[in-house]
């Protein structure tokens, strides 16, 4: 299976927050699978920084990705195409491409924005399901 993790699933996993599930992590761990970060979250975790909604450090981040065995993926032309055909259903900038990123790369998105949902691309929740 291939992964593309959301900035926040990113984040969660390099903190080992217990916010991401067992089964995302499950997912992310297990070396069958794919698993894919993309510029455009580093580029987001950036410009969090900058305006002080984030502490984090982007070089510890950049350091410490290699050995998470994790594939960089850059912005492509299909990327764009995906994106020019995404519909418009909330105004997150970062979300949109990471999703059009998703679906040209025939990745599962994971992440806990509600929003994924909408968008019809196959996606893994970050947290586990509330047994009732």
């Amino acid at each position: 299976m291939r992964l593309l993790l959301d900035t926040h699933a990113l984040l969660w996993w390099l903190n080992d927050d217990a916010k991401l599930g067992s089964h995302a992590r499950g997912l992310i761990g297990d070396p069958e699978n794919d698993v894919l970060v993309s510029v455009v979250s580093l580029w987001e975790i950036t410009v969090k920084l900058r305006i002080g909604k984030l502490d984090a450090d982007i070089e510890e981040i950049l350091a410490v990705l290699p050995d998470q065995g994790f594939e960089r993926l850059e912005i492509t032309d299909a990327h764009l195409v995906a994106l020019a055909a995404l519909p418009l259903h909330h105004r997150d900038p970062f979300d949109h491409l990471l999703m059009a990123q998703a679906a040209a790369e025939g990745a599962h998105f994971v992440s806990q924005d509600r929003n994924v949902a909408l968008y019809g691309i196959p996606f893994v929740t970050c947290s586990d399901p509330v047994a009732l």
